[in-house]
């Protein structure tokens, strides 16, 4: 029931800001290079779909040591679009602040 109100509450979010925009909008302008010696944004993060981060063999290597039987629970294709930050608070406490802590360490070591 919480993910089918999640998913509704997602798609009002999502919805609105695409209806608001014209035809007439200007493109959006190129993105310039980082400079030189700038820090690189860690290839994951708490908020990166699991899906995206499970796609990943050091990605998945890292969900399967901080998440034991994330990846093969029977509700996997359920919640493998959202994100972590997303999943605990529906985990019912089976994903602990200690986890969260362990894999943002590890996958912001992931280049």
């Amino acid at each position: 029931m919480k993910l089918v109100a999640f998913s509704a509450a997602l798609l009002a979010m999502t919805a609105a800001p695409a209806l608001a925009q014209t035809a007439a909008s200007a493109p959006a302008p190129a993105m310039a290079a980082p400079a030189a010696g700038a820090v690189a944004t860690p290839k994951f993060s708490l908020d990166t779909p699991i899906e995206t981060i499970a796609a990943d063999p050091a990605g998945k290597a890292v969900l399967d040591a901080d998440f034991p039987g994330m990846l093969t629970h029977p509700a996997y294709d359920q919640f493998k679009g959202m994100s972590l930050t997303a999943v605990q608070p529906m985990s019912q406490g089976a994903i602990t602040d200690e986890q969260m802590a362990k894999a943002k360490t590890d996958l912001t070591a992931l280049k």
